[in-house]
């Protein structure tokens, strides 16, 4: 017998979202972009509003990360007054040519100016108003609606994030007890079709240093967003739990999820394959500091951390609860082929250990919450949670 019957409203809910339909709990409809490429997202990202200084009235969201005090600088600290506001797509980003700057109106400087509020650099907020230029540097003007979002994302260090009352109903647990109760946190996400992974990786994966390239997963190489697809020094789509170990495809659902895919090097994409994760092998020729024999892959040891999260989220993600939905589970094996496992668990919790989750890892996945799917990586908002479970 089947453990719930979601599967309907799960397939409408989706669908409705891939024809433009606009859901008023979501904000993930797609529109065309300036430039009749690909979609944008709602509410823009700081790169849209960038991009888009047109003077139409748009949400932006993003993080505050300073003061605008010219059109070449901000102020970071001891903040000179409350008019003005610096957003970036990273709280960690330094690059003013990154930021967007917001004018802040007279009845809203008590609650998010920056002298009066230091506390808020470092927040994500949104914003509503104009897409005009402010001290001659893209920004926003006109501003008419402005919130802060329930999480900050942008702390920094290996401690946790605060995602206000998302996880309330795991709080406590430990163990299958704080597995299930995570699963059903962050089952049911708004899923994508497999071509609109393409768009959605051009901003999850951004350098943060140059936004108009992405950064490769096992590479770290920075290449242009937009040169995607299958042939050799392009980039693609890697299923970092492999796609053939539960043989879900590319399929909505564990096949599309964000959470796990990533922009790799088309041949070291190949390299790796569906190879299981685990010490060892021949350093690879055009990923150094990855290392690979005939049945594991070990990433660089700056991603160490990102794979080993995304694999334990999927394991918590995926129960086999729904109809056509696979159940994933890790365990301590290499060679797990076309069985719905992925190893080695002990390799992947010294990984864990070993890389803690950084500001890409916590911009990304505030990005897939709040611009895609509507759903966390709970082990990078709780990184003590793995110890808990496993």
């Amino acid at each position: 017998m089947f453990k719930k019957m979601k599967v309907w409203k799960k397939r409408l809910f989706t669908g409705l979202i891939i024809a433009g339909i606009t859901i008023s709990s979501i904000s993930v409809t797609p529109e065309a972009n300036a430039a009749g490429t690909g979609t944008w997202s709602s509410p823009y990202d700081v790169y849209q509003a960038i991009t888009n200084q047109n003077g139409t009235t748009k949400t932006v969201q993003g993080y505050v990360v300073g003061k605008p005090i010219s059109y070449s600088a901000i102020e970071t600290s001891n903040f000179s007054d409350d008019y003005a506001l610096a957003l970036a797509d990273s709280a960690s980003q330094t690059q003013v040519s990154q930021m967007a700057y917001v004018q802040i109106p007279s009845n809203f400087r008590s609650t998010f100016g920056l002298k009066t509020n230091p506390t808020l650099k470092g927040k994500q907020i949104k914003v509503t108003g104009c897409l005009s230029s402010y001290f001659s540097r893209a920004g926003v003007k006109c501003v008419t609606a402005m919130e802060i979002v329930g999480s900050s994302g942008g702390s920094t260090g290996g401690g946790s994030t605060d995602t206000g009352t998302y996880y309330n109903t795991a709080e406590g647990k430990t163990g299958a007890t704080l597995k299930s109760a995570l699963h059903t946190i962050i089952d049911d996400h708004t899923e994508l079709s497999y071509d609109n992974v393409w768009d959605a990786l051009r901003y999850t994966d951004q350098d943060p240093r140059n936004s108009n390239n992405v950064i490769l997963l096992y590479t770290g190489r920075s290449q242009s967003k937009y040169d995607n697809g299958g042939l050799v020094d392009q980039w693609n789509r890697e299923h970092v739990w492999a796609k053939s170990h539960g043989d879900f495809g590319t399929t909505m659902g564990a096949g599309t999820d964000l959470h796990h895919l990533r922009p790799t090097d088309v041949s070291v994409n190949s390299s790796r394959g569906n190879k299981d994760f685990d010490y060892g092998g021949t350093q690879h020729s055009e990923a150094l500091g990855n290392y690979t024999d005939s049945d594991s892959w070990e990433p660089r040891d700056a991603v160490k951390g990102d794979v080993a999260r995304m694999l334990f989220y999927m394991a918590v993600r995926y129960e086999g609860d729904v109809f056509d939905e696979v159940d994933l589970e890790l365990n301590e094996y290499v060679n797990n082929g076309s069985a719905p496992f992925h190893g080695k668990l002990s390799v992947l919790k010294q990984w864990h250990a070993q890389d803690p989750v950084d500001d890409f890892e916590r911009n990304r996945n505030e990005i897939i919450f709040s611009k895609y799917q509507g759903n966390r990586n709970p082990f990078i908002d709780r990184p003590e949670w793995v110890e808990a479970i496993w």
